[in-house]
């Protein structure tokens, strides 16, 4: 395959990344990784450290409108910035002392950790849950509009998003 063909497959491979991504709030990277590794014969290392480009303009596209909405929460949103720079940079380091292998496995784990996490009912909760006390000390508590008027929630979990 020489260089056209494989930019022409990996544009579309991104095209079609993007647009799953933002419709179902996962990464591009669950589409671009194994594209790169198992179709393209890229190294996983390579591939894995091309997927934050996709996912950065994934976010940032699918923000601006939620923004515009009113959707988004500011103080969620950092703090998940924070979370995810530290583990992208843990992951980062971690990558140049493993093996390919095991870096492949951890993917593989956490994508089928993933598909079964998002293929999982719901479950309803009957009323409402008190606010988690880090997310009211770091005020992350907030309202989304609704047709019928603006709505509060309380975010729950706040060190299980941090992991």
């Amino acid at each position: 395959m020489n260089i056209i063909e494989f930019t022409a497959v990996v544009l579309g491979a991104s095209l079609l990344a993007g647009f799953l991504g933002s419709l179902t709030g996962l990464g591009g990277g669950i589409i671009i990784t194994p594209l790169l590794t198992l179709a393209l014969g890229v190294d996983t290392r390579y591939a894995i450290g091309a997927t934050p480009v996709p996912v950065i303009a994934t976010s940032s596209g699918a923000v601006a409108a939620y923004v515009l909405e009113g959707f988004s929460n500011a103080r969620i949103g950092m703090f998940l910035e924070i979370a995810t720079t530290l583990g992208t940079v843990a992951g980062a380091l971690l990558a140049t002392r493993i093996s390919t292998g095991a870096i492949s496995l951890i993917f593989g784990v956490v994508l089928l950790y993933s598909a079964y996490a998002s293929s999982r009912p719901r479950r309803e909760r009957s009323g409402a849950l008190g606010p988690d006390p880090l997310a009211s000390r770091l005020r992350m508590n907030g309202t989304f509009p609704t047709p019928e008027g603006a709505s509060s929630y309380n975010v729950q979990h706040v060190p299980g998003g941090s992991v």
